[in-house]
């Protein structure tokens, strides 16, 4: 387990942070720093067809070594870091035959991971967790995956004896941002499905995400002295302030699971003359996802229509986007690659955890790409924050689903594997 605990910090100590304000892909020019080093370690481990495209997508090949047909699978992980907290300078900690105690992550500044609070992490005692210093995020999204992909890659090289069909692998940039399946192209990876190594805790699988839009909302003001402001003045970031409050009250993430949808108001920027508002909207649900998205509009109107006399023109302007949609839809009709994944964990005593996706991964938007892509387990926990931490055998165990899913795989009288769905664009 120490080689895979080494591959792993040789990734999350390369900073990867992506950045929703780029124009570029990958939307930063540090990603370039891993994606090189993969591209490399892939060559190495043995790896055929291994490419890297002009934005930093990654593409390998491990060819088959059985001589009937088997359906071509994927495994595909992103490597950049979320922007919402630092990526750079990650200094991983191990903590060997965890005591179920509190970890010091940073004694000069007082922060402590505990189980009184992450209360997941007493699943994880007598193993070998890693966990920041508490200054950075840790990077196990979604560098664990990688791990977990290249490291059964390697395992499968090296022992021939394990059945298995052709696979495909790909890292992307980008998917922190949402960009991650954009680039991707689906015909030239030729697989017939795949999995995202993408998920959080041990046993995760996962085919059912949010449908997920982004909306950006302009408030527009009229600045005037405050001492002579009465009737003439028009604050905007109180209009944002009135705005928000008018969104129903307990769908906000921290007051919702499962598959209750919300609204996420997670920028403000503003002066009296201008301020935007900066939410997402996320629903399991179409239908209720649709009226989420006409509320937005809705409201809009409303204060155009309380303010149109005293400003002249629309106050508010609403720019509603779609994002990606619940891949549900595309991968109910192919269920057995689910069940396969199913089958793998509970060979390996592992108790599959099957349950909706509250965000989502590149495999949603690849599921409407024409690749149906469930979520596997990648073994991190408190994504995206100095408290992220993930157990060295998660790891282990993810890698080991990765090899049972491609030997099942080959293996023709176990599934009734259907026919490649159409592509849908």
């Amino acid at each position: 387990m120490q080689h895979i605990i080494d591959r792993f910090i040789s990734y999350v100590t390369i900073d990867t942070e992506s950045d929703p304000n780029s124009t570029t892909t990958p939307s930063t020019e540090k990603q370039w720093n891993l994606a090189n080093k993969l591209v490399e370690e892939l060559k190495q481990i043995g790896l055929q067809d291994v490419t890297i495209d002009d934005k930093a997508y990654i593409m390998a090949t491990l060819p088959s070594n059985v001589n009937h047909e088997v359906p071509t699978i994927g495994f595909i992980s992103h490597f950049d870091t979320s922007p919402d907290f630092s990526g750079a300078n990650v200094k991983p900690q191990i903590v060997e035959n965890y005591d179920g105690k509190d970890i010091v992550l940073n004694a000069e500044k007082n922060i402590i991971l505990s189980p009184n609070y992450f209360k997941d992490l007493l699943l994880y005692k007598g193993q070998t967790i890693i966990t920041t210093d508490g200054t950075t995020l840790l990077g196990a999204d979604d560098k664990a995956g990688i791990t977990e992909i290249v490291s059964a890659m390697e395992y499968l090289i090296q022992h021939p004896e394990i059945k298995h069909g052709k696979i495909r692998i790909g890292f992307t940039p980008d998917e922190e941002i949402g960009r991650g399946a954009h680039h991707f192209d689906v015909e030239k990876f030729g697989a017939q499905w795949a999995y995202t190594m993408d998920g959080s805790q041990i046993g995760e699988l996962e085919y059912e995400n949010f449908n997920a839009a982004g909306a950006k909302i302009t408030f527009k003001g009229k600045s005037v002295h405050p001492g002579y402001a009465k009737g003439k003045m028009i604050n905007s970031v109180l209009l944002a302030h009135e705005f928000i409050n008018e969104l129903p009250k307990g769908e906000t993430p921290q007051e919702t699971r499962g598959y209750e949808g919300f609204f996420h108001v997670h920028h403000i920027k503003g002066s009296i003359e201008e301020t935007v508002l900066e939410l997402i909207i996320r629903d399991h649900n179409k239908k209720k996802f649709e009226k989420r998205k006409e509320l937005i509009t809705k409201i809009a109107k409303k204060f155009n229509k309380k303010y149109i006399n005293k400003f002249g023109e629309d106050i508010v302007i609403a720019e509603v986007k779609d994002q990606y949609y619940n891949m549900k839809e595309k991968v109910l009709p192919v269920k057995h690659i689910v069940d396969i994944a199913e089958k793998a964990m509970r060979e390996l005593n592992i108790k599959p955890i099957i349950k909706p996706i509250r965000g989502g991964t590149d495999g949603s938007q690849l599921s409407y790409m024409g690749l149906p892509c469930p979520n596997i387990f990648a073994g991190g926990h408190n994504f995206h924050g100095k408290y992220e931490y993930v157990p060295a055998e998660s790891i282990q165990k993810a890698t080991d689903v990765i090899v049972k899913i491609a030997e099942l795989t080959a293996n023709p009288g176990i599934f009734d594997v259907k026919e490649k769905p159409k592509r849908t664009r």
